[in-house]
């Protein structure tokens, strides 16, 4: 036992200086250091007997809630019942995506309205119903359907400029205007 620890009356020693009940002799066992308070003592009690009731979203303090990661809806593929079924790559905005029905995509920014319906014509590829179509450099009659679900813009990116022992430093921001679109279906 330590130096620090107080000793625990037993219930045998009648001392009429100190009468400890039950509670109290347990809560002078929890006390590490002879200066501690008896007001520390309960609180550290209370504290014990909080952490042993499970928390719920009405009683965890919103401090305490841990921030929310923040969602990076590049491109998100939902499961599909009957094998892989067909697929498709596109081009937009540059870039190419191999895009499935339902899938959701974040794309560079196109002028159409939220909730309107866009097609792609730029179909590079056709695949998995069987065979492989590839197009030089596009498939003849495909096409790709979608719907625009909003727009948005991506992570700021930060844009600093310097020049080596001459004082000069810029520090600018970006952020990418962006449209969230989900495909509805191809065709070709």
């Amino acid at each position: 036992m330590s130096d620090k620890t107080k000793q625990v009356p037993d219930a045998d020693d009648s001392n009429d200086e100190e009468s400890t009940t039950p509670d109290e002799s347990v809560a002078t066992a929890k006390v590490d250091a002879p200066e501690a308070s008896v007001e520390a003592v309960e609180a550290s009690d209370e504290a014990t007997e909080d952490e042993s009731e499970p928390e719920t979203e009405e009683s965890a303090p919103a401090a305490a809630k841990a921030p929310r990661p923040k969602a990076r809806n590049v491109h998100i593929r939902t499961p599909v019942k009957d094998g892989p079924g067909q697929y498709a790559v596109i081009e937009t905005g540059g870039k190419q995506y191999r895009v499935m029905v339902g899938d959701r995509l974040t794309v560079e920014k196109i002028t159409e309205d939220a909730g309107s319906d866009i097609s792609f014509e730029r179909v590079l590829l056709i695949g998995g119903d069987g065979s492989t179509r590839i197009g030089t450099p596009v498939v003849e009659g495909a096409a790709v359907t979608a719907t625009v679900n909003n727009h948005g813009r991506g992570e700021k990116i930060v844009v600093f400029k310097y020049k080596a022992k001459k004082r000069y430093r810029r520090r600018t921001g970006h952020r990418q205007s962006q449209t969230y679109i989900t495909i509805t279906g191809i065709t070709g």
